[in-house]
C-alpha cells in the first residue's frame, strides 16, 4: 500500500488554487473582450444589462431576448461565449443565464460550442442548482453529445463534491458514465477528474478512499499522481509531499516539469525559497525543460521571503531560456516588490506591462491595491481606482469587495456609491458581501434611501439579499417611517424566495461565500 495512505496527520488541504491546473494563483487569465470590436463589445454590453436589467421574475425572459438579440452572423459562438462569461463573472441570475443559453440553443443556426455550455453549466453548479444542471446535461446529451467534455464533467463533479456528500459524489460520477457519457468508455481521464474533484475540495481522505477502491479499474498514471502530489502541497506539509513524490518515483512514474512545479511551490509556500532553486537546478540536470510556470512560482517564492533582487533577477533571466514574460509573470514579480514595500517599483512595473501592451488583469489590480492601502492610503488607491474606471475595467469579486471594503471603512461612501453605479451600469450585479458593507456604511451615516435603492437593484436583478441587511433596512424604515418602502422590499423578498429558493445549505435571503470560479 502507498506510504501517502498510511499518513495520520491531516486529511484537509488548507486552500485550494480556483483553477487546479494552475500552480501559481497569481497568474490570471486575460479575457477575451479586448479582442473583440468594439460594436461587439457594445452589443454583448446592452445584452448584459438587458439580463440584468429584466424583471425577474415579474416576466419571462425569453421574448425579451428573442426581440433584442443581434442577427446571424453578430450572435457567433464567441459572442455567446463572453455574454455568458460575463454573467458568470458578475455572479448573475444562473436562470436568467441559463434562458439565454437556451434562446441560443433553440434559435440559432449555429452549433454551441462546448465553452458556452461548460460556462452555464459552471453558473448553474456554483448557485448549487444541480436539478437545472442535471437537466441541462441531459438535454446536451440529447441534442449535441459532443459538446460533454472532461470539463464539463469536472465543473458538475468538482460542486457535488463541494456543497453535496461523498456519496452524492460517487453517485453522479455512476450517472454520468451510465446516462449522460452515453458510449464512452471512461477509463483513467474521467478517473482523474473524479480524484481532482475530491481534491480541489480539500477532501484528500475521500480522494484516497476513492483511489483505493477503483484504481484497479483505472490504471493510474503521471497525471493521477501529480493530482494527489498537488492535494498534498496544499495541505502544507512539505514533508508529505516528499514522501509521496519517492513513493511515485519507486513505483515507476516518471516525474514531468508539473511535478517539480508542485514540489517548488510546496517549498516557496513555506518559505524555503533555497530548496525550491535547488529543484530548479536539478530539473536541467535531468533534462527536464522549466516552463514559464516554474520560473513564476520562483519569482513568488522570492516574495514570500523578502529577497526583490533575486525575484527580478529570475525575472530578468525569462528571456535568456527563451520564454516570453507574461501577465502572470508581471503579477508575480509585482507581488514580491509589494511583499516587500517597494510599492513605487510595483507602480512603474504596472506602467512597463501597459507599455509593452501587456494586459493588466484582475490580479494585477488586486496586488497593486493591497500594496497602496498598506502605503500610500486613500490617496494612492483612488488614483488607480479612477484608471481602472477609465479603462472601463471591471475586477473579480475578491477586489471589488476588497474595495469597497475599504471605501466603507474610511468614510468614502460617495467613491462606494459610485463603484456601485459603475458596477451595475456595465451589467454587473455586485456580490452579496459588496452590498452588506454598502449599506452598513450608507445606514450608519443616515443614507437609507440610498442603502434601500442599492437592496432592491440586487433583488430585480433575481439575487437574494442578505438577512443581516433586510434586517438592517427594516429597522431603519421603521424608524423613519416609510412604511411603503419597507413593503415594497418584504413583497420582492417573498416573491424572490417563493420562485428562486436560495442555494442548498444557506439561510434564507444570505449571501453566498466570495467564489471567482
Amino acid at each position: 500500500m502507498l506510504l501517502w495512505m498510511r499518513r495520520k496527520g491531516s486529511n484537509q488541504i488548507s486552500c485550494l488554487p480556483q483553477k487546479f491546473s494552475s500552480l501559481v494563483t497569481i497568474a490570471g487569465k486575460s479575457s477575451n473582450q479586448s479582442n473583440l470590436s468594439i460594436e461587439t463589445n457594445s452589443s454583448i454590453n446592452k445584452i448584459i444589462r438587458i439580463i440584468n436589467d429584466h424583471p425577474f421574475p415579474d416576466q419571462p425572459l425569453q421574448p425579451t431576448l428573442l426581440q433584442c438579440i443581434p442577427p446571424a452572423p453578430v450572435l457567433s459562438n464567441t459572442f455567446v461565449e463572453n455574454v455568458l462569461g460575463r454573467l458568470f463573472a458578475a455572479h448573475s441570475n444562473g436562470l436568467k443565464a441559463l434562458e439565454f443559453f437556451k434562446c441560443y440553443l433553440n434559435h440559432s443556426q449555429f452549433c454551441p460550442s462546448s465553452d458556452a455550455f461548460e460556462k452555464t453549466l459552471h453558473i448553474l453548479a456554483r448557485m448549487r442548482y444541480f436539478e437545472k444542471a442535471w437537466e441541462l446535461m441531459e438535454e446536451i446529451q440529447q441534442r449535441h453529445p459532443s459538446l460533454l467534455t472532461l470539463k464539463s464533467m469536472s465543473i458538475l463533479l468538482s460542486k457535488i463534491a463541494k456543497f453535496q456528500s461523498f456519496e452524492d459524489t460517487l453517485e453522479a460520477f455512476q450517472k454520468m458514465e451510465n446516462d449522460v457519457f452515453v458510449g464512452r468508455k471512461f477509463g483513467t481521464d474521467e478517473f482523474n477528474v473524479l480524484l481532482r474533484a475530491f481534491c480541489t475540495q480539500r477532501q484528500m481522505k475521500e480522494a484516497r478512499s476513492v483511489f483505493l477502491k477503483m484504481h484497479s479499474r483505472f490504471p493510474p498514471n503521471t497525471k493521477t499522481m501529480n493530482i494527489l502530489l498537488l492535494g498534498f502541497r496544499e495541505s502544507g506539509d512539505v514533508t508529505a509531499v516528499e514522501l509521496f513524490y519517492h513513493e511515485m518515483v519507486r513505483r515507476g512514474f516518471k516525474p514531468n516539469s508539473i511535478t517539480y512545479n508542485i514540489r517548488i511551490d510546496a517549498y516557496c509556500k513555506k518559505g524555503c525559497f533555497g530548496d525550491g532553486v535547488r529543484l530548479l537546478e536539478e530539473m536541467e540536470q535531468v533534462n527536464c525543460l522549466p516552463t514559464l510556470e516554474t520560473i513564476t512560482t520562483l519569482i513568488h517564492g522570492a516574495g514570500v521571503v523578502r529577497n526583490p533582487i533575486k525575484a527580478r533577477q529570475l525575472f530578468d533571466e525569462i528571456p535568456l531560456r527563451n520564454l516570453h514574460s507574461d501577465t502572470g509573470t508581471y503579477n508575480a514579480l509585482m507581488s514580491s516588490l509589494v511583499r516587500s514595500k517597494d510599492v513605487k517599483s510595483a507602480v512603474a512595473l504596472m506602467d512597463e506591462m501597459e507599455e509593452k501592451h501587456i494586459e493588466h488583469d484582475s490580479m494585477t489590480y488586486q496586488i497593486m491595491f493591497s500594496g497602496l492601502m498598506r502605503s500610500n492610503g486613500i490617496e494612492g488607491v483612488c488614483e488607480l481606482y479612477h484608471k481602472m474606471v477609465e479603462r472601463n475595467f471591471v475586477p473579480q469579486t475578491r477586489t471589488v469587495v476588497m474595495l469597497m471594503k475599504f471605501f466603507c471603512g474610511n468614510r468614502q461612501l460617495d467613491l462606494g456609491l459610485n463603484f456601485w453605479n459603475y458596477l451595475v451600469e456595465k451589467g454587473y450585479c455586485p456580490h452579496g458581501h459588496a452590498l452588506d458593507l454598502l449599506v452598513t456604511g450608507l445606514c450608519s451615516l443616515g443614507r437609507v434611501q440610498e442603502a434601500f435603492e442599492c437592496s432592491k437593484q440586487v433583488l430585480e436583478r433575481g439575487r437574494h439579499i442578505s438577512e443581516p441587511v433586510s434586517r438592517m433596512l427594516e429597522r431603519f424604515l421603521l424608524q423613519r417611517g416609510e412604511m411603503d418602502k419597507l413593503s415594497t422590499l418584504n413583497q420582492m423578498i417573498k416573491k424572490l424566495q417563493d420562485i428562486l429558493p436560495p442555494s442548498v445549505g444557506h439561510a434564507v435571503g444570505s449571501s453566498a461565500s466570495i467564489e471567482e470560479n
